[in-house]
């Protein structure tokens, strides 16, 4: 083998070199993903609709780049609403293979079809009569001709000088298998409340709790009757802590008093009701709203507190915008 050169590099020539490398494998790789989006398999559509009527889960399964390509792909279609996890191939031989139940499919990944890791697993899977879709560029190899679904991968160059580097075909099997998850996540109706069952931690999962997964309730609210005198109301206003004092009448909302409210009537301040400077039109939000929307709507507004009230006006909280912000809601 040659030895690889430690000479250093014109600066400015190896600029040159790095970004045209890149851009091409970027180009190369932007090629066959454009190639795939008009030549999908021809038994996508009904491998789709095979996994949407299973009663087990997608069980994931190559070595090397295929394996870790398809470790997320589990992933990815595990936390789209089907279920779905990753066995090592490797680690099948050895006992897992008990994981995988005629209730399931299996996505056998292999951009060559021959792999020889995958053996036990094809035999398991052929034995027990389990179905199964392949990814792999190569239609006529052991692995696809065994195939419930063959997920034919065009045969594109690599995007590596040499042509060996698994690159555009890893890239191609990633694309292909976020397009499984999407199309099933189209299928089944997903929507960003399901999304939030499988996302509780994190920015994501905050961003995708709703405004109920926030609010303060029962003694936390400051309501005060509509008759209250201004003492009162700033005694309420500071024990509570929301810069703000909800005028009830009759169990509905008549109006809101906030610390803007007092500054703007600070000289005539003791002399008048809460209820003759309160805003009689506050912003309110419903408790299924998403955090991130009504977040949104307190920028807009500009504004720090939004009372959370039923349809008939009800109030049944109130949410602070350090509530949203403390818990990663951009």
């Amino acid at each position: 083998m040659a030895p690889i050169s430690t000479a250093a590099p014109d600066p400015d020539e190896a600029t040159d070199v790095i970004r045209k490398a890149a851009a091409e494998t970027v180009a190369v790789e932007a090629r066959a993903l454009d190639y795939l989006s008009r030549n999908l398999p021809t038994d996508l559509e009904a491998a789709i609709h095979h996994i949407l009527n299973i009663k087990g889960r997608v069980i994931v399964s190559g070595i090397g780049k295929s394996g870790h390509i398809g470790r997320k792909i589990a992933a990815t279609l595990a936390s789209t609403g089907t279920p779905a996890f990753f066995v090592h191939c490797a680690e099948a031989s050895h006992g897992d293979l008990g994981m995988v139940t005629n209730d399931d499919i299996c996505l056998l990944i292999s951009n060559s079809g021959e792999t020889t890791e995958l053996r036990d697993m094809l035999f398991h899977i052929k034995r027990f009569s389990i179905p199964m879709m392949g990814i792999s560029s190569r239609p006529d190899s052991t692995m696809m001709k065994a195939a419930t679904y063959r997920l034919t991968l065009p045969e594109l160059p690599e995007a590596c000088p040499i042509g060996m580097a698994p690159t555009t075909s890893t890239t191609l099997t990633l694309a292909l298998g976020d397009a499984l998850a999407v199309a099933l996540m189209e299928m089944r109706g997903f929507m960003p409340e399901d999304f939030r069952l499988y996302h509780p931690g994190g920015k994501l999962g905050a961003q995708l709790k709703t405004v109920a997964d926030f609010m303060h309730q029962g003694n936390s609210l400051p309501l005060l009757d509509h008759r209250a005198d201004m003492q009162t109301a700033l005694l309420t206003m500071t024990s509570k802590g929301f810069g703000v004092a909800v005028l009830m009448q009759d169990d509905r909302i008549i109006g809101v008093m906030t610390d803007g409210d007092l500054r703007r009537n600070m000289d005539s301040l003791m002399n008048v009701r809460p209820a003759d400077v309160a805003n009689p039109s506050p912003v309110t939000v419903q408790p299924d709203m998403l955090a991130a929307e009504a977040l949104a709507l307190m920028n807009a507004r500009k504004i720090s507190v939004l009372l959370v009230v039923t349809a008939e006006n009800t109030p049944i909280g109130i949410v602070h915008i350090h509530d949203f912000l403390r818990a990663g809601v951009m």
